[in-house]
């Protein structure tokens, strides 16, 4: 009867687990350097795109501005033509007076209507400078936006070619990853990956390298470095968690093929 993935992995040797999680370990650290060589494109194209769309908002709030403008200028001008025309019929009544107190009272229309025209003058002018202002911010909000444009094109196709580069690499070392993964227990590999998430370069594995930990370079007592050689037990660095593996065994060389290790003992 065949045995389960289970059975499987009990019967691995904890030599074995740690070849296992150090080979894992190099996959991954591959797949990290794939993603170094994007660099900050992803992050350089949604901010760009943010960009974009914040001038994209602040040019049509700028055409708001003008509609609104242009509507004052129009009740303004309707205002004027009421005022002229208000104006004119009061000086006609002012020809067929019977009194000086008429001729007063519509002297007075005329003269808040003349006010009337020369508020409507001043809104109409103040108008037509807030548009001409906000004209000069659309048409340099507008090159902003072209030249934001240009960029984003340039970041994204710059970006497609990396990915499409590195896609087909990256993807065989996902598989990599996962068939490796099948050979370490779960809370062996639970806490693989919460050490690698908390480090800073991504290593939850390293090797011992003279006489310390690979990871923070402190010095591992003797004690710790004989029984890591035994291969017994795993063993993890008491400064910063990180898995240690002697720098003998297993040992790593490159293969001719990018992105791709072999392991001899």
């Amino acid at each position: 009867m065949a045995k389960t993935a289970k059975n499987e992995i009990e019967d691995v040797s904890v030599e074995q687990k740690l070849d296992a999680l150090y080979s894992l370990q190099e996959i991954d650290s591959q797949i990290d350097k794939i993603k170094i060589i994007r660099g900050e494109l992803p992050l350089e194209v949604q901010d760009l795109e943010d960009e974009i769309a914040g001038l994209e908002t602040r040019v049509a709030n700028f055409k708001e501005e003008v509609e609104v403008f242009n509507s004052t200028i129009s009740e303004k001008e309707a205002s004027i033509k009421d005022s002229q025309a208000m104006i004119k019929k009061y000086e006609e009544q002012q020809m067929n007076v019977r009194n000086n107190r008429e001729y007063d009272s519509l002297s007075k229309e005329i003269e808040f209507q003349t006010l009337e025209i020369q508020l409507s003058e001043k809104k109409i002018k103040e108008a037509k400078f807030r548009i001409e202002n906000l004209s000069a911010d659309i048409e340099q909000a507008a090159d902003q936006l072209k030249e934001r444009n240009i960029d984003l094109d340039a970041k994204k196709a710059e970006l497609t070619d990396i990915v499409e580069e590195t896609e087909k690499e990256e993807i065989e070392m996902h598989a990599k990853s996962k068939e490796n993964e099948k050979y370490i227990e779960e809370r062996l590999l639970t806490a693989y990956k919460r050490i690698r998430k908390n480090a800073r370069n991504g290593l939850a594995v390293v090797q011992v390298e003279r006489d310390a930990c690979g990871g923070c370079f402190n010095k591992i007592p003797p004690q710790h470095q004989l029984d890591i050689k035994m291969h017994k037990k795993i063993i993890v660095c008491e400064y910063c968690g990180r898995i240690l593996v002697d720098n003998k065994n297993p040992q790593v060389e490159e293969a001719p093929v990018k992105g791709k290790t072999k392991r001899k003992k």
